[in-house]
């Protein structure tokens, strides 16, 4: 196991049109206020032959499947193969990847899902970045404002990084999987290939490659497993 918090240490740049919003930051909450101005430049610039433009600032690949029950708001960008399913809402300010899920009831906010991400039932993600393959299992969602409405500082075994942001969620890595009904409490980073346990509460940087089963309870993949 591995601690991971940095935009290269979580994220394959290539698996997302918003490398160019990543690529200079050291940490990936810091591209958290910069969403929104960041897709209306890119969006004014996208081929036109590949993608549509929907609404203000709304641009949609052609090849992109939204269900007429989907409600989408802008600044938004979906990508090429990426799928909005029935009654998903999308607030704003959010970048959805190549081949991405959006599903039955989702609700996304200021977020950036790379290509190939599943938020497919009943998810809540805002104020977070999830990386290339992630998946939140049905009824996960990120919580992204402290109870007591302090700023968020993201917490670890050595770690304590005060983010200056009111609003942050969770960062996922590549290939990090979360259990059904899991909570990912403000300021969470998780590390590439981690497995979260299914109606988990989840706080803090959680190592890479591991099995996350409760705070007192993390265990290390055995090798080759994934």
């Amino acid at each position: 196991m591995s601690i991971e918090i940095t935009v290269s240490e979580l994220y394959d740049l290539k698996e997302t049109i918003a490398a160019g919003l990543l690529e200079g930051l050291t940490y990936p909450w810091e591209a958290l206020p910069k969403i929104h101005d960041f897709i209306i430049d890119l969006g004014e610039s996208l081929p036109k032959d590949i993608y549509e433009e929907r609404g203000e600032y709304i641009w949609v690949a052609k090849s992109a499947k939204v269900a007429p029950t989907a409600c989408l708001n802008g600044p938004l960008i979906v990508d090429e193969d990426a799928e909005i399913r029935h009654c998903a809402f999308v607030r704003g300010n959010a970048i959805v990847g190549k081949g991405a899920v959006v599903g039955n009831s989702t609700e996304l906010k200021n977020v950036i899902l790379f290509n190939k991400v599943q938020v497919p039932h009943y998810n809540y993600v805002g104020d977070s970045i999830l990386g290339f393959k992630a998946h939140m299992g049905a009824g996960s969602i990120t919580s992204n404002v402290k109870s007591d409405k302090t700023l968020v500082v993201v917490k670890g075994e050595g770690i304590s990084i005060e983010t200056g942001l009111k609003k942050m969620g969770a960062m996922l890595g590549d290939n990090v999987e979360v259990g059904c009904n899991s909570v990912l409490n403000p300021g969470t980073v998780i590390g590439r290939n981690t497995n979260i346990y299914p109606a988990s509460m989840v706080r803090g940087v959680i190592p890479a490659g591991s099995i996350y089963k409760k705070a007192t309870e993390i265990a290390g993949k055995r090798e080759g497993y994934f």
